[in-house]
């Protein structure tokens, strides 16, 4: 069979249930071939190819007729368009033969016919139907407004004919439906067809008396699911025994899915156990702690688990700490080893990770990463679908759960679904090298609501998200003050806060993440702790400390900054002796041989500093290759003079934020030094902001840190802490649950995107 059928008005419309039950249908019958034949161009059909809720249509017709392609790899069908082409005259000849009429060029995207506004008395005209005839063209015109110039003979139903022709179908085997009176084509009785409930008036009357057309009562796609069964293609039972229907309702009202588990897992002596996270600086205590006052919950995480483990079953339900967590329960996704090393270890990492953090040279993308990343996906999108209770709250996070909320649209579409981008959303330009940008961005329009730590990343994603459907800007607001506008590389004046996608408004936000500051201070207060401190404060006793703390990877620019603290210290003699900079370098796992080299690299540059500037007594650099429990990192912040953190590009940056904290709780008076390409730059007013892609900057911004009056530094210091400690953890959380949950309100700062999305109403209109 195949379902030849209109878009807007027929198979894109419809209430929710028809629909979901006629894509359903389509997905369980794979030999059900689907082609979209519209009025629409081509380029306007790409942003459906993008939305994982619809099926993905064998073949395109658009351009009322004038364009065929095949729906997976767009490329033309040949030789018919070769036969559509020989007839068009051009669009030149077109607009030239006509520009005495005075006719107004549609905006639309159009190809192998001219579009035109059009009042009734102009179509009228004979001298314009005669210059269609000298160029060898058809008109078309509808809804009293729009004009097309279409090549000779060519509309929907004779491209249509052609393409089953080419096909060799049975006519008997190809179901048209359509709505409006453009659709009169397909339908005219060579092929079974149906007119969807709500259609014009004008399409009844005109198919009224044709046998092999049928009108339905419900609109769109109820429309042709009715006319599945009067036709008898599948059968009515065929139809319910087929369908996948949407899982049934869990128990949870807010479901968490992060990749990891709320809790570490170890084998000893073969058996699993289990231990809380020990991350120093893990988003999971964050996310843990809104189930604190006993919230009903569920974590969705993976857990690594192989078939062969048969004398182990899996478990895909635990307790997270029955004691702090009463009511959250653990809902465990199993991956084999195999699955985990693709999707997180090597497919994250070397694709998304160097893409996202604008180092797209570095990036590898295989296809067959790709399917198993989507496999892991839809295992995801399935285990939520089963915790979450009817119309509750899914809070996904971050790329590696990019693909989820199309899945789970598609499984529950009574979920509010919800997403924060916790890595760096890069710009347009740098997020369209990914191959598979379409469906990723398709899938995140599918959400509620979509949170980023600052605004800027906010507009790279409604960017990116332009070039693949078009957007309605619903509203926008001022950055100001919560942000930093200008003199900041990721600095923004204003940002979107809601667009309207043609089927959902999909809010967004910037909520940068907060901290924890009961866990600084805890960790502050520990008696071996405040010993650390003690001793530290001997120990560097008239030397200056300037603290750096990150994971061992490139984004981060650890190399470019030991580089940088050299040519500090060759540039500035008095600083020697005089000044220390310890560097804890957290190494990746094991299994992530792509940092070796720069780790091989770092460890060279920091030989060469010693070994250059060291003197009897006095080490100029102190490098750890490896990661210390929070509490002793807690202690170096507290000691640290200039808190020195430069990554090339990153998300926000805790740390930063982890040392403003146990410096304001302590009373201290350290400089924090930023980069401006941190997201935290965007937020943390009194720091002093560097670039770290220029080495002389970086000289120069950490001497004058390191020289700071002690009064302009607690000054500083006071800003920042007021900031930290006022926009924590938990009002992070709030404000974004908040988000999710606050109705869009038009206001004056949309700006033109109105404009644009009316044009493409009159676009729809027209087709």
């Amino acid at each position: 069979m195949l379902l030849a059928t209109d878009l807007d008005g027929t198979f894109l419309a419809g209430n929710p249930a028809d629909r979901l039950s006629l894509y359903q249908t389509l997905a369980a019958h794979p030999e059900i071939r689907l082609a979209y034949v519209t009025g629409r161009s081509l380029e306007s059909v790409l942003p459906l190819l993008a939305d994982p809720t619809l099926p993905q249509p064998d073949f395109i017709i658009a351009d009322v007729g004038a364009s065929l392609v095949h729906g997976d790899s767009l490329q033309l069908i040949q030789p018919l368009q070769g036969a559509v082409d020989a007839l068009w005259p051009g669009e030149s000849q077109v607009a030239s033969a006509i520009e005495s009429f005075g006719l107004e060029r549609q905006d639309i995207p159009q190809m192998r016919r001219c579009s035109y506004y059009c009042s009734p008395e102009q179509a009228a005209n004979p001298a314009l139907l005669a210059a269609a005839e000298a160029l060898g063209c058809d008109l078309l015109y509808s809804a009293e407004r729009y004009l097309d110039f279409l090549p000779k003979g060519v509309n929907k139903g004779s491209s249509l004919q052609a393409l089953i022709d080419w096909l060799e179908l049975d006519i008997d085997q190809v179901l048209t439906a359509g709505d409006t009176l453009n659709d009169l084509s397909m339908l005219s009785g060579q092929f079974k067809g149906v007119c969807v409930g709500a259609a014009e008036t004008a399409l009844l009357q005109a198919t009224a008396r044709h046998s092999r057309i049928f009108h339905a009562k419900r609109p769109g796609c109820g429309g042709i699911l009715e006319a599945i069964v009067h036709f008898g293609f599948l059968g009515e039972s065929g139809i319910a025994a087929e369908q996948r229907l949407a899982l049934p309702p869990g128990k949870s009202d807010l479901v968490m899915v992060y990749h990891r588990l709320p809790y570490e897992e170890h084998r000893v002596a073969g058996k699993l156990q289990r231990r809380r996270p020990t991350s120093p600086n893990g988003i999971i205590p964050t996310l843990l702690s809104f189930f604190g006052d006993g919230r009903k919950g569920s974590w969705v995480a993976w857990a690594e688990h192989e078939d062969a483990e048969a004398d182990e079953p899996f478990e895909t339900h635990t307790t997270v700490d029955a004691e702090r967590y009463p009511k959250l329960t653990a809902a465990r996704v199993p991956l084999s080893k195999e699955e985990v090393d693709i999707f997180y270890k090597r497919f994250s990492k070397e694709a998304f990770w160097p893409t996202l953090h604008t180092f797209w040279e570095r990036a590898q993308f295989r296809e067959d990463d790709w399917q198993v990343f989507l496999k892991v996906n839809r295992a995801f999108a399935e285990r939520t679908a089963q915790e979450a209770a009817e119309g509750a709250i899914v809070w996904l996070h971050d790329y590696n759960l990019w693909m989820v909320p199309g899945y789970l649209r598609e499984l529950r579409p009574d979920l509010r679904i919800a997403f924060f981008h916790h890595t760096y959303f890069p710009s347009a330009d740098v997020f369209n090298v990914l191959p598979w940008r379409r469906q990723i961005i398709g899938s995140l329009l599918q959400c509620d609501y979509i949170g980023f730590h600052i605004p800027r990343q906010v507009e790279n994603f409604v960017d990116a998200a332009r070039g693949v459907t078009p957007l309605q800007t619903i509203s926008r607001q001022n950055c100001a003050p919560r942000f930093i506008t200008y003199g900041c590389a990721v600095g923004l004046e204003r940002m979107t806060t809601a667009v309207d996608t043609g089927n959902r408004v999909v809010k967004l936000g910037a909520h940068p993440v907060g901290l924890d500051l009961e866990r600084v201070s805890a960790a502050l207060a520990a008696p071996k702790i405040q010993q650390m401190m003690e001793r530290l404060r001997s120990e560097l006793d008239g030397v200056k400390l300037i603290l750096s703390v990150e994971r061992l990877d490139y984004t981060k620019g650890t190399l470019e900054k030991l580089q940088a603290y050299e040519r500090l210290l060759a540039e500035n003699p008095e600083l020697l002796r005089k000044v220390t900079l310890v560097c804890v370098c957290v190494p990746a796992a094991k299994e992530m041989t792509i940092y070796d080299e720069l780790q091989g690299q770092i460890e060279q540059v920091a030989g060469r500093i010693n070994g250059r500037f060291a003197r009897i007594g006095w080490t100029p650099l102190q490098l750890f290759f490896r990661s210390l429990p929070f509490e002793e990192v807690s202690a170096w912040y507290a000691m640290a003079d200039v808190m020195w953190i430069t990554p090339l590009r990153d998300g926000l940056n805790l740390v930063s934020k982890e040392f403003v904290a146990a410096q304001g709780l302590l009373g201290g008076c350290g400089v924090l030094v930023l980069s401006e390409f941190a997201g935290a730059a965007a937020e943390l007013k009194g720091a002093l902001l560097t670039n770290p892609h220029d080495p002389a900057d970086m000289v120069q911004v950490c001497y004058q840190a390191l020289n700071m009056p002690k009064i302009e530094a607690q000054a500083r210091l006071r800003e920042l802490y007021d900031i930290v400690s006022y926009n924590d953890i938990r009002r992070w959380g709030d404000e974004f649950l908040a988000g999710v949950a606050e109705q869009p309100q038009p206001n004056p700062l949309s700006d033109s995107a109105n404009d644009s999305a009316s044009h493409l109403s009159e676009q729809l209109i027209s087709v």
